[in-house]
């Protein structure tokens, strides 16, 4: 987990699920080149100018990313979540978003809703304030900006 310096409007909880630490080598015809690293430096930069700190995370283990969004009540202000393939398969992770009661963003790199049919079903998407689909990395920044406008 790496955590950027605190600023005065709170924290971003940005949460990268399985497979995406391969970013920047795993399709990238899909997910483009950029790592994760760059994901992260992405983020935490349009996070900072809108005045929040960011704490990253990317796990390829279901429990390890409920464990954060648990440990978010108390400590974050908000949630950007790239499930990955856990969007169409955790219920897990749906329950937890919405118990922590925090505005969350669910981001898609790739459009998947162009992708393979069962892609097109998110469990997140319900429970999520707004979600970010096809916009390549660039939908972390739009997700910061949803977030500074629905916490403003």
């Amino acid at each position: 987990m790496t955590s950027s310096t605190p600023a005065n409007r709170g924290t971003l909880l940005v949460l990268n699920g399985p497979n995406l630490n391969l970013l920047g080598t795993r399709e990238p015809g899909i997910y483009g080149s950029a790592t994760l690293s760059d994901v992260e430096q992405l983020t935490t930069a349009a996070a900072g100018a809108a005045g929040f700190s960011t704490t990253c995370l990317q796990s390829n283990h279901e429990g390890a990313l409920v464990d954060a969004i648990h440990a978010a009540r108390g400590t974050a202000v908000g949630i950007i979540i790239n499930a990955g393939a856990y969007t169409h398969t955790s219920v897990a992770l749906r329950d937890a978003i919405s118990a922590v009661e925090l505005p969350a963003v669910e981001v898609h790199i790739s459009n998947i809703h162009q992708r393979e049919e069962f892609r097109h079903h998110s469990y997140l998407s319900a429970v999520c304030s707004t979600v970010i689909v096809g916009a390549g990395v660039h939908g972390y920044a739009l997700a910061v900006s949803a977030l500074d406008n629905m916490l403003d």
